[in-house]
């Protein structure tokens, strides 16, 4: 599986090493990667890669907790933002758009909407345009290196978890009671997921299949640890993983919060972010008039002295702001360390803050969405671990990893992944009956992905699009499932211009062709999504569907995510057969488990059939009636 597998019981410092040495190709690859992209300086090419926006003016700021400077950019006009992959939580450079050598200042984008994107930063960036630029992470793997250290070092009960989950020591259980005074209906593999993941005394697993309710069963788990007295850690890789079971959390039980830069903040779950909690305590007015006085400080600054030592004046006039930033910070972190004293649930990413938590421990820590984290980055979470359960799906999205080699070296394989593979079912309970799909759409995941095992509840089992109120029955909306082959029609495939992403504009016309189809039908477009795995394809459908509520994106936007209507278009179509990422199947049973009552695959058969996979995939739609050919449609 990988150059370093688990399963070795590897003695700990070339173990760790080997941690410590991913880290270090990662971080090449992303340093060389934004080198190559601040070499580009058109909007025409370099906003492509998503990594960068450029043009920026400074709409608002203001200041937020700790002290730190919120800005808030946008185009000029009425543009809205391109596409981009600037996530809340993403550390970002600003620099001055005009000055290709300004270095720029270091933050994380702290919210965004289609017109702005608002930044996270101690320190004021210089120009009056502005660029933001993914930065490399490089404060996330200095506390992944520090976890690393101390797990090497470890002594006590971190000592002992650390050897469980290295095979060193056996995972130990107690003997499995029933679960009492369930706040939630749980079907009985969640309730025994439930009970196993209580009976741990080390680690558990939890697998939870598309649609089977693993976030509800997380949920679930931590409330019955909370009704025991423990204090609980719940993590995620993304920002977004936070808040979704945060959402479940704070329906069950009032004291949670939520540490960092909250990706969305429903109405019912602001009173539960560690910002708006320390907002409201009363010891924080003195705190408000400073932030007035810090604003106010910061305005004169920004107006500019005409005299001779006016940059003087302005370096001074920052400095003072930033001395009384620094006090601010001072004032709030005793009420900051307060709060978190007195939640049973603390929710953060797995990038902890170290200074936030100290060195605090939870009698549990839960981290879901685990197969999406790396080995390097479990690390700070399962130090501060009485007991550990892991959470996810290693059958979909593996962790993101930049570079080539520390991928081919084991990176990519998360630590949920080995201790499946290594110890089997003595460490996991498997989510069995899913929720989202009608069965012919559930089918060929679970016999692919599931061995099987994956079960339609009744509810939703032969639920159908023409179901739907106002939806027209028709052969579109009665049936759940399409194959549209495009071989032999000269769908051909297309290399982005000036850059390094695949389209498909045949393919586009027809998706096209299809969401109007289904519009007519009654379908509306809220409910409906489109699903494609290259971003080139993404950004042609977006210039050509301009659809309120439509979504379009990539198979990482859709994670997580659910849709009535599902189109899924592949782009790849060429004379060689080749299907390029393609080929990690994981990705694309993401894509085809995202559907409730519709799927719609757009492909090339003669293209796709090179892999058994989706030789297998085409098979099934055939065996289900659900394939067509492209010359049906007229877009040739």
């Amino acid at each position: 599986m990988s150059h370093f597998p688990l399963d070795q019981n590897p003695d700990l410092d070339p173990y760790f090493d080997e941690l410590g040495y991913w880290l270090e190709l990662e971080g090449e690859a992303e340093r060389e990667r934004m080198a190559r992209r601040r070499k580009i300086r058109s909007q025409t090419h370099v906003e492509k890669t998503g990594e960068t926006v450029i043009g920026l003016q400074m709409q608002d700021h203001q200041t937020g907790l700790a002290g730190r400077l919120l800005l808030d950019f946008s185009k000029p006009g009425d543009q809205g933002l391109p596409m981009n992959r600037l996530k809340v939580g993403s550390p970002v450079v600003v620099s001055d758009n005009d000055n290709p050598a300004d270095k720029g200042v270091a933050g994380v984008v702290s919210r965004r909407k289609h017109h702005t994107i608002q930044v996270a930063t101690d320190t004021w960036p210089e120009g009056k345009r502005y660029r933001i630029d993914l930065s490399p992470d490089e404060t996330t793997r200095r506390r992944q290196s520090a976890a690393m250290a101390k797990a090497r070092l470890a002594t006590g009960r971190p000592a002992k978890l650390r050897d469980v989950l290295l095979g060193k020591r056996e995972a130990r259980f107690a003997e499995s009671n029933t679960v009492k005074n369930c706040l939630t209906t749980l079907n009985p593999p969640q309730l025994d997921a439930v009970a196993f993941g209580l009976a741990s005394k080390d680690v558990a697993v939890i697998h939870g299949p598309p649609g089977t309710g693993k976030t509800t069963t997380l949920a679930e788990l931590i409330y019955q640890a909370v009704q025991h007295g423990q204090t609980v850690l719940a993590c995620a890789p993304s920002n977004t993983a936070v808040d979704n079971l945060l959402e479940k959390l704070v329906a069950r039980m009032p004291a949670v919060v939520r540490v960092g830069h909250p990706a969305r903040v429903f109405e019912s779950l602001r009173g539960h972010t560690l910002d708006e909690l320390v907002d409201n305590d009363p010891s924080t007015d003195v705190v408000r008039d400073m932030r007035r006085e810090v604003k106010e400080l910061i305005r004169i600054a920004e107006k500019g002295f005409r005299s001779r030592d006016g940059h003087r004046r302005r370096r001074e006039l920052f400095a003072e702001a930033g001395k009384l930033r620094g006090q601010i910070r001072s004032l709030e972190k005793s009420v900051i360390q307060s709060v978190i004293d007195s939640a049973d649930v603390v929710c953060t990413t797995t990038t902890i803050d170290d200074e936030l938590l100290n060195t605090r421990s939870f009698d549990l820590v839960v981290i879901d969405e685990a197969c999406q984290c790396t080995v390097p980055s479990v690390w700070q979470a399962v130090l501060r671990a009485e007991k550990l359960i892991l959470a996810g799906d290693h059958c979909q999205l593996p962790p993101t990893v930049l570079s080539d080699q520390a991928a081919a070296r084991g990176m990519k394989d998360s630590l949920m992944q080995r201790l499946i593979e290594r110890d089997g079912e003595s460490i996991y309970r498997q989510l069995t009956v899913q929720y989202r799909m009608h069965e012919s759409i559930m089918q060929f995941s679970s016999d692919t992905f599931y061995d099987g095992k994956l079960i339609a509840d009744a509810s939703i089992r032969k639920h159908r699009l023409c179901d739907l109120p106002d939806v027209v029955e028709k052969p579109l909306t009665d049936s759940p499932l399409e194959f549209i082959d495009t071989a032999g029609a000269e769908y051909e495939e297309q290399l982005e211009p000036d850059g390094e992403s695949k389209l498909n504009p045949k393919e586009a016309d027809l998706v096209i062709q299809l969401i109007g189809d289904l519009i007519e039908a009654g379908v509306s477009p809220e409910e409906m999504g489109i699903i494609a795995p290259y971003a080139a394809q993404v950004r042609l459908l977006r210039g050509k569907l301009n659809v309120i509520g439509l979504e379009i994106d990539t198979v990482d936007g859709f994670q997580g995510r659910e849709k009535e209507v599902i189109i899924v278009t592949m782009v790849r179509s060429n004379h060689h057969r080749e299907i390029g990422f393609l080929a990690d199947t994981r990705r694309t049973n993401v894509a085809l488990t995202r559907a409730r009552r519709k799927l719609i695959v757009i492909g090339d058969s003669a293209t796709l059939a090179s892999h058994p996979f989706y030789a297998d995939m085409i098979e099934h739609f055939e065996t289900r009636n659900a394939y067509r050919s492209v010359w049906e449609f007229g877009i040739l």
